[in-house]
């Protein structure tokens, strides 16, 4: 160990050595049994008149180990470190923030039962697929919300995607900018390599020129999956009027967020194939890097614990008030 590197991490709690100090010196002066003769007879005669060989056999009293005991609680509380271990950060973790878009449009009926209820059931299979994922959940019309940040229950996720729908957006409008930038955000705080999956049906030509640019600033890849049938498909009567699938336009616009599309099916090779898609996504993603010191108080703390068992046995007690 190089002393030059020994430190504390919480040092704060090295403070209360000095109560401890206190209590163990009172402890002391309680349990001396010439502490009352001091005072009325001379040290040199109460020499001579006390018997110590009971004391002498009994060297390492309660009070004794009762000061040691504090010590060492102090110092694994406080936290001495002296190397660095890796960060948890550069653990195999990742994160995904979900983009849901609700317009009147994704109400069409085209996919059974709808655009959007798909969607939500799309999200639901996708996250069964990746278990212990931290995963955030936006919602976007004309404004992007933040429906659920970063967690580890896919199925509080599902339950809230699925509560979503275009009479509860303030905004109308179609503005998944706002949305990406927004998940962007998230994902920076958070720490951890991610990417993103924009669900939507269709999305406007500008928004590929924006999306470039939040790209070029070492943003996260932003996968597509198109929830929306092509122009073959007629759909019922009484379906919400919305545009058939433009694969190209949705093309382009996941080329320039460094993803790319996934169009929706019938049965799970979608969500699949979007998971193999994420899963190169955050593999070639740089690692998070960085060390912190390593606590060895919690080495002290077995320690701690083996000596304070002495307190259980006969005879160990020590009385701190009268």
């Amino acid at each position: 160990m190089a002393l030059e590197l020994f430190h504390f991490l919480r040092p704060g709690w090295l403070w209360l050595l000095l109560p401890a100090a206190l209590v163990t010196w009172s402890a002391w002066r309680r349990q001396d049994p010439m502490s009352g003769w001091r005072r009325v007879i001379a040290p040199g005669l109460l020499e001579h008149l006390a018997i110590s060989k009971q004391e002498r056999r009994r060297r390492l009293r309660p009070v004794f180990l009762l000061g040691f005991c504090f010590v060492l609680g102090i110092v694994a509380m406080a936290g001495p470190a002296w190397e660095k271990e890796p960060s948890p950060f550069t653990e195999d973790q990742a994160a995904l923030f979900v983009i849901l878009k609700v317009t009147p449009e994704m109400l069409a009926e085209d996919i059974q039962p709808s655009r959007l209820q798909r969607a939500t059931q799309k999200i639901s299979d996708l996250l069964a697929l990746r278990p212990g994922t931290s995963t955030g959940l936006i919602a976007y019309a004309g404004s992007a919300h933040l429906v659920m940040p970063l967690t580890t229950d896919p199925d509080i996720v599902s339950f809230f995607a699925a509560e979503l729908a275009p009479g509860v957006m303030p905004v109308p409008g179609d503005e998944p900018l706002d949305a990406v930038e927004l998940a962007m955000s998230r994902l920076q705080d958070s720490g951890l390599p991610g990417s993103i999956v924009l669900v939507a049906d269709s999305v406007d030509a500008s928004f590929g020129a924006g999306l470039k640019e939040l790209k070029k600033a070492s943003g996260p890849d932003v996968h597509i999956l198109g929830m929306a049938a092509g122009p073959e498909v007629v759909p019922p009567p009484g379906s919400p009027p919305a545009p058939a699938l433009d694969e190209k336009a949705l093309q382009q616009v996941a080329r320039a967020g460094g993803g790319s599309l996934v169009l929706v099916t019938a049965d799970d090779a979608d969500v699949r194939q979007l998971n193999s898609r994420i899963e190169r996504s955050i593999a070639a993603a740089p690692p998070q890097e960085g060390e912190r010191w390593k606590d060895m108080g919690y080495y002290l703390v077995l320690i701690f614990s083996l000596f304070f068992l002495a307190f259980f046995r006969k005879g160990g007690a020590v009385a701190v008030s009268s």
